[in-house]
């Protein structure tokens, strides 16, 4: 398996399941409601909030691979309108995944060769860097999620 694939398989495992930790956004977010999703525990970001801000920079990454400029800030990826239903939560996963299984298929177009180019501009790095970046980022906050879970269960 090249480089891409193996970085396609990855990104998909932290997202759909299978990989190294056992641990996947889709299974730990299947039984969370819109009130769990949004319930706040002291200063930390909600559910909801990761939620929207794994997919921030998964979209950003999938539009540089659907050919347009990088158009991603910081200070944005936090910015969650309110979800005040079940409906707007489940909406906020799907896109989630819809947007995670668009990226992965985006990477497996990917020749190995790219991985080393700058992506996007050269203060970003390399594809390789990016992509990876991303599965990490993922796993990152999805153990936050996994902790939250347990917390507003209590």
């Amino acid at each position: 398996m090249n480089s891409v694939k193996q970085l396609s398989k990855h990104f998909r495992d932290v997202h759909f399941g299978g990989n190294w930790t056992s641990v996947n956004l889709k299974d730990t977010l299947a039984n969370v409601g819109w009130q769990q999703a949004t319930a706040k525990v002291q200063d930390l970001n909600t559910i909801a909030v990761l939620v929207f801000h794994i997919n921030y920079y998964v979209g950003a990454i999938l539009n540089v691979l659907q050919g347009n400029p990088l158009n991603a800030h910081d200070k944005f990826s936090f910015d969650l309108a309110p979800v005040s239903s079940e409906e707007a939560w489940q909406d906020l996963v799907t896109k989630c995944f819809a947007e995670a299984e668009q990226l992965a298929a985006a990477i497996d177009t990917l020749d190995d060769a790219v991985l080393f180019c700058d992506f996007a501009d050269p203060k970003y790095g390399s594809y390789y860097r990016n992509l990876l970046g991303v599965i990490e980022h993922t796993h990152y906050h999805l153990g936050q999620i996994s902790l939250i879970k347990k917390m507003t269960r209590q």
